[in-house]
């Protein structure tokens, strides 16, 4: 009988769905009893350690919806590596007001200079503020919709799409998109247009994106929307992955001993 209360209260803290409070509760009330403090104060930290690791547990659920290819953050971005990108803009950006406003992001630059660190860490801060975040790169979210279209399911899909807080497109301009899949990555772009945020990376100046959607009029309402509000990353600059391979190569020669001319 003297287990009856601890296996209700076990029951009762996961039917309410508090996982915390039932790994916590009996270690956090020997403590608050070593500590002289009163039940509000016991509860009261009970409460705290329930909603930390809620929070925890939200942001992991949107970073695994999110789908992002790797985990990056901007503290590990190396800023004084592309002078041309706006650090201060990229620090304001994180904080994420502009998704509550429905403005979007395009990054623009060269290869190999960061466009998609800098909006892995941008979909990464967002998801850290609660906000639904969705990462495809244009090519395979080109190939998602016609697959869906095959499928009779692209409504389902699109709706999908427009009800990210921020959708975040990589790579657009790398990979050429036929008729059908550039004007369903359009209808993409116009169903999110002043309902929610769109981050895109693109290695192609703007007067460039033609060759890519192949309409000019087509390219042209696309941006006409894109732009409406919009803040712009200019991204370049020598490429950043060929200076860190460079300089790894370099102290891999350093590292190694030069040959001994006395050995045959």
């Amino acid at each position: 009988m003297t287990d009856a209360p601890q296996l209700l209260l076990a029951h009762h803290l996961k039917a309410l769905k508090l996982p915390t409070f039932l790994r916590e509760y009996d270690k956090l009330a020997r403590q608050c009893a070593a500590e002289g403090l009163d039940h509000t104060r016991y509860l009261l930290r009970l409460a705290e350690l329930e909603l930390i690791d809620r929070e925890r547990r939200m942001v992991e659920r949107r970073i695994k919806e999110a789908r992002f290819p790797a985990v990056k953050s901007l503290d590990s971005f190396d800023f004084a590596a592309i002078p041309s990108l706006n650090k201060t803009l990229v620090l304001e950006l994180a904080r994420s007001e502009y998704v509550t406003r429905r403005e979007n992001i395009i990054a623009v630059g060269n290869s190999g200079t960061g466009k998609t660190h800098i909006g892995l860490g941008l979909g990464l801060a967002a998801c850290q503020k609660g906000l639904s975040v969705g990462f495809n790169t244009a090519s395979a979210l080109v190939h998602e919709l016609l697959e869906a279209r095959d499928e009779k399911r692209l409504l389902r899909l699109q709706r999908q799409l427009a009800g990210y807080k921020l959708l975040i497109i990589d790579e657009l301009g790398y990979v050429p998109l036929s008729q059908t899949g550039a004007e369903l990555l359009f209808e993409v772009f116009s169903q999110r247009y002043e309902r929610g945020s769109t981050l895109v990376t693109s290695n192609l100046p703007f007067d460039e994106w033609t060759s890519v959607f192949g309409s000019e009029r087509l390219t042209g309402a696309l941006l006409d929307r894109l732009t409406h509000h919009v803040h712009i990353l200019e991204m370049n600059g020598d490429s950043y992955r060929l200076n860190q391979s460079k300089r790894r190569s370099r102290r891999a020669s350093a590292a190694t001993p030069a040959d001994n001319p006395t050995q045959a």
